[in-house]
């Protein structure tokens, strides 16, 4: 067993206000996705869209951050949220869903592409091969806050973690954080430079984190993380959202094939 090392959630505080580690993860994530997309500009000969990327990341950050908690409230802990709808803004007490925040960065940016009159499954490929960086980040963020621990195991590297009783418990932020994130991230990285037919690159993330998302859900303790009962006695909500992914890249994928979408989108 290994020992989990207790971190501080709060860097700093000055007054009422508090930095978090986890909080910055997300400053870190945005960072380095705008780094990543300006390189992959640079490559392609267009650094005149500079500017352009920077206001769709703002933008699609700013969808990202409404949506992912709007998420969390609804996909999994409706009844509450709808009892006391004040501590929907309470987004410093913790609750964001990554489901969520996908809906609403991609709402975001394509509203934003469309009328500009760009190509949203283009800008949508250059993106999303830096997405898993971001996850990463955030599964490090939640590892620090001691959230979204594993099922109990007795592997050498189970931890006790702080809210999880004194049972050790898989790792799950940082087995995510290493396949759905760092590794996925290096995997489309490498694609990033693939010619292939606009709108490809996302739907392959969309198909492979879904997959990954849902496997990972197993060896999660969901007895904290949702108030919904789980569908057919062991699907939690995580998993039906990653079905939905996987069906939405797949069905993506068949449509940029036979041309259906490229006007659309």
């Amino acid at each position: 067993m290994l020992t989990y090392p207790k971190i501080d959630p709060v860097i700093f505080k000055i007054g009422p206000f508090a930095v978090r580690w986890y909080g910055l993860m997300y400053v870190i994530s945005f960072l380095c996705c705008l780094l990543l997309c300006k390189y992959q500009l640079k490559e392609r000969g267009k650094k005149d869209l500079y500017p352009f990327l920077e206001n769709l990341l703002f933008y699609s950050f700013l969808g990202l951050i409404i949506s992912a908690r709007l998420g969390f409230c609804f996909f999994y802990y409706p009844d509450y949220f709808l009892a006391h709808p004040e501590e929907i803004i309470a987004i410093w007490k913790g609750g964001m869903s990554f489901h969520g925040g996908l809906i609403g960065a991609i709402l975001a940016g394509y509203i934003y592409i469309k009328v500009h009159r760009q190509s949203f499954l283009w800008w949508a490929d250059l993106v999303v091969v830096t997405a898993p960086i971001g996850l990463f980040f955030g599964r490090i963020g939640n590892f620090i806050n001691g959230e979204i621990y594993g099922i109990p195991s007795n592997l050498p590297w189970a931890m006790v973690f702080p809210e999880g009783g004194p049972i050790p418990r898989h790792p799950v932020q940082l087995y995510e954080g290493l396949v759905t994130g760092l590794f996925l991230f290096l995997f489309l990285w490498s694609l990033r430079k693939k010619n292939w037919i606009p709108g490809t690159k996302l739907a392959l993330f969309l198909i492979l984190y879904g997959i990954l998302r849902f496997l990972f859900e197993f060896l999660r303790d969901h007895t904290n993380t949702q108030s919904l009962p789980f569908i057919f006695g062991w699907m939690s909500m995580g998993q039906i959202l990653c079905l939905v992914m996987i069906f939405s890249g797949l069905l993506l994928l068949y449509l940029i094939r036979k041309n259906f979408v490229q006007k659309f989108l």
